[in-house]
């Protein structure tokens, strides 16, 4: 896959299927978001502490809490980018009367932020050749990194949109189109910049996953909407033995960023 994040022109967008049999109810997308949060949220109830007051295996404060992600203009999307996001992840998970969506849970500012820091960079990661066919059990295998990925790919849907939908973006299209495309990313008919975009669609709803989830302080599950559905209590000082025990509903308020609130109030 090519690193150049040059926009495309439109004749290197190949067709897209669009009578084709759109994914499963958007609404299924929402059921999926919240049975993979249930499966996290499980794993992390079924930690233990080390017995004989051994202690905890690690020192405090010896992390590197996050950086509050802060309000305000984008900080690697473009503005047009930026929109697009926002219209993709408010599909992916379409707002109800009791949650509100992919947008305004901020999943977009979330990936914005993440593409901006190490993630964007792919820091850490084993970055060079060869690059095989991989299964989706072990993701993007490229020489993009994911910022670059998003760069091309949301220039070469623009470019797709422009020329198919007589100059609209993406963001201006009807729902029932946002759908039809999204759907051909996902299964594959939707050729973008001459490639499928099936490896992007998965980083994209991965990345959604994780706005929607992560802790707050990151810029996404704004007002803890992502948690709420699941009745995660989210980040807390402790778990008592009567919380532990209780049948009743949590009830404390979560907290945003609780490392990151435990080290300024060290360090202050």
């Amino acid at each position: 896959m090519s690193t150049n994040s040059a926009p495309v022109s439109a004749s290197l967008c190949g067709p897209v299927n669009l009578n084709a049999r759109p994914s499963p109810p958007l609404t299924s997308r929402r059921t999926l978001l919240a049975s993979t949060a249930l499966l996290l949220v499980a794993r992390a109830a079924d930690a233990r502490t080390l017995p004989g007051g051994a202690g905890m295996p690690w020192r405090p404060f010896a992390g590197d809490p996050p950086q509050a992600a802060k309000p305000g203009p984008w900080v690697f999307f473009t503005p047009e980018e930026g929109a697009t996001v926002e219209a993709l992840v408010d599909r992916l998970i379409p707002p109800d009367p009791e949650t509100p969506g992919g947008k305004d849970c901020g999943c977009a500012v979330f990936i914005d932020r993440q593409l901006a820091g190490a993630y964007g960079s792919a820091q850490g990661l084993y970055m060079s050749p060869p690059f095989l066919q991989a299964t989706p059990e072990q993701g993007l295998q490229a020489p993009s990194t994911p910022a670059q990925l998003y760069r091309r790919m949301l220039a070469a849907l623009d470019a797709f949109c422009h020329a198919t939908y007589a100059g609209k973006a993406y963001a201006q299209l009807a729902d029932s189109e946002k759908d039809r495309i999204i759907a051909g990313m996902e299964n594959g008919s939707l050729q973008l910049e001459g490639t499928s975009a099936v490896p992007f669609f998965g980083i994209l709803l991965q990345d959604t996953r994780y706005g929607f989830f992560a802790d707050p302080v990151y810029g996404g599950n704004r007002d803890f909407a992502g948690w709420r559905q699941v009745n995660f209590p989210g980040g807390q000082p402790v778990f008592t033995a009567a919380d532990m025990q209780s049948r009743e509903a949590f009830t404390r308020a979560p907290i945003v960023g609780l490392q990151s609130r435990a080290d300024n109030a060290r360090r202050g």
